[in-house]
């Protein structure tokens, strides 16, 4: 059963295919209300926002736009986010109110970054986007001003999933030590089969065939080599791994596959913070933000990351 207030607002939210890629870009802008209207919710007093650029060995440059406290001494812990849309659609605009709420709550530096996108571009490039981001700001190239010791990797829905292959990555690259894996609502699994998925095959904001689509135009026409960064379910083995926060909605067909991952890292001894939050679906946060549970959860989030940054209760 749906929470009151995300039922009420759900009624009205567009539906976003993904079978047509460029279509769901647009529409996925639509569709969360990204606009001047979500930025008023949380405005940037006090964060200095900017976009830096991030270089990297086969392409052009990476977009990556940075927020942090104006008035707070360097150098800041930092947070690494990803934003969601299947893999194929999203921007740095789609998450920018999180974004800055994290920054100014959390008394961090926040970096967005925009990874390439399949179709166009499939595994392993998404996810070598993130990573060499990642080790770039942990290197304080171009003075950027972040404390290596304390950088954390977050994302929803897809970017949560890319959230755990840089996790993946940093353990078995012996890249840099991160201290939060902060994944909202993940997508990690390509086979389909959970429980979840049969039970809400067609609900609010994603469906089973969304999730077929979304991992058919990220792994690409010849599947993933490396299947255990590609599709995070199939690792089976997670000691080292960050430590995580897990967000799963109780209504969502990526429920039980989250719920198995996250129990996957405990039996791993990885410290995890698991919210299995009633009456929820995917994006709920993101689409209804002024929803009682919605900021319930963004101040758990927020709680999580001062504690695992170090900037506070």
């Amino acid at each position: 059963m749906l929470d009151p207030e995300l039922r009420d607002a759900a009624l009205g939210q567009p539906y976003v295919a993904f079978t047509d890629p460029l279509a769901a870009r647009r529409n996925f802008r639509r569709a969360t209300r990204l606009s001047r209207a979500l930025r008023a919710a949380y405005p940037a007093t006090g964060i200095e926002i900017d976009d830096v650029w991030v270089p990297i060995l086969d392409g052009p440059k990476l977009s990556v736009r940075r927020y942090a406290p104006a008035v707070v001494a360097q150098p800041l812990p930092a947070l690494v986010y990803l934003h969601g849309g299947a893999f194929v659609a999203g921007d740095l605009d789609t998450e920018h109110d999180r974004c800055v709420r994290y920054a100014a709550e959390v008394g961090c530096a926040v970096f967005s970054v925009q990874y390439r996108q399949p179709p166009e571009h499939p595994f392993p490039t998404p996810l070598h986007d993130c990573y060499v981001a990642v080790e770039w700001i942990a290197s304080g190239a171009d003075g950027v001003g972040v404390d290596p010791g304390r950088i954390a990797v977050g994302g929803s829905s897809a970017g949560a999933t890319l959230a755990t292959g840089v996790a993946l990555l940093a353990r078995d690259r012996g890249g840099p030590a991160l201290a939060l894996q902060l994944l909202l609502y993940p997508a990690l699994d390509n086979r389909l089969d959970s429980r979840s998925m049969g039970l809400f095959p067609e609900v609010t904001s994603w469906t089973v065939a969304d999730s077929a689509l979304m991992w058919q135009h990220y792994l690409g026409p010849g599947g993933a080599s490396d299947a255990t960064h590609a599709v995070p379910a199939r690792s089976t083995d997670f000691r080292g791994v960050a430590p995580a926060y897990v967000l799963i909605a109780d209504v969502d067909a990526l429920r039980d596959e989250a719920l198995d991952y996250a129990g996957r890292m405990i039996e791993d001894e990885v410290p995890v913070d698991l919210h299995l939050v009633a009456g929820t679906f995917h994006g709920f946060d993101v689409a209804v933000p002024g929803a009682t549970v919605s900021v319930r959860s963004l101040d758990d989030q927020v709680r999580a990351l001062r504690a695992a940054l170090g900037t506070g209760a």
